[in-house]
C-alpha cells in the first residue's frame, strides 16, 4: 500500500535546487526504488502537470509513468467530490478572485483525495497556513480531513535516506 504521495512542488523543487537530476541522480533512484515498492507515488494529475513541461523533470516523469496512480476509481472521485465541498463556502474569504478555479483545476485536490482513499501522507512543500486568504493550501485541506502531512526533508529522514557519493 502506498504510504507517501507526492505533490509536483517536491520535485519541482528538487530538480529546479537540492537534487538536480544531473547533480543527485541518488535522489531520483532513491524514489524509483520507493516507488517499485509502493511506499511513493504521486497521482496522475500531478503527472500530467509534470510532463507539461519541457526540461529534465518532464522526460523523467514520462519515462516513469508508473510512480503515477490513477484517480479514476469511484472512491478517489468521491473523495474529490468532499474535498471540493470543503473548500466551496471558503470562497468567500479568499483574497484573490480565481482561488477554487485554480484549486480544482489543478491536481491538489486529487492528491488529498487519493491519500484520503489509501490512508497515504502527503508530501507537499507547502506549509500550514490557516490565515492564508490567497489560495487553498495543500496542508489546511489536509488538516480537515484529518490526512497526515509532510515536507520532503522529514520523509527523507523518516525513510532514512541516504545519498552516499561512490569512491
Amino acid at each position: 500500500m502506498t504510504a507517501y504521495l507526492l505533490d509536483a512542488n517536491t520535485l519541482i523543487e528538487a530538480k529546479n535546487r537540492y537534487y538536480q537530476v544531473s547533480i543527485c541522480p541518488g535522489f531520483w533512484d532513491w524514489l524509483l526504488q520507493n516507488a517499485e515498492t509502493g511506499r511513493i507515488a504521486s497521482v496522475e494529475s500531478v503527472g500530467a502537470e509534470l510532463r507539461g513541461g519541457n526540461d529534465a523533470l518532464a522526460d523523467w516523469t514520462r519515462k516513469h509513468a508508473a510512480i503515477f496512480l490513477p484517480e479514476s476509481d469511484q472512491d478517489t472521485q468521491e473523495a474529490f467530490a468532499e474535498v471540493a465541498q470543503h473548500v466551496v463556502p471558503l470562497v468567500p474569504a479568499m483574497r484573490v478572485a480565481g482561488a477554487l478555479d485554480e484549486f480544482l483545476s489543478g491536481a491538489d485536490p486529487w492528491l488529498i483525495a487519493k491519500a484520503r482513499v489509501l490512508g497515504a501522507t502527503v508530501v507537499t512543500q507547502e506549509r500550514l497556513n490557516m490565515a492564508n486568504r490567497r489560495k487553498f493550501l495543500i496542508p489546511n485541506v489536509c488538516q480537515h480531513f484529518g490526512v497526515p502531512f509532510m515536507d520532503t526533508f522529514a520523509l527523507l529522514n523518516l525513510l532514512e535516506a541516504q545519498f552516499v557519493l561512490a569512491a
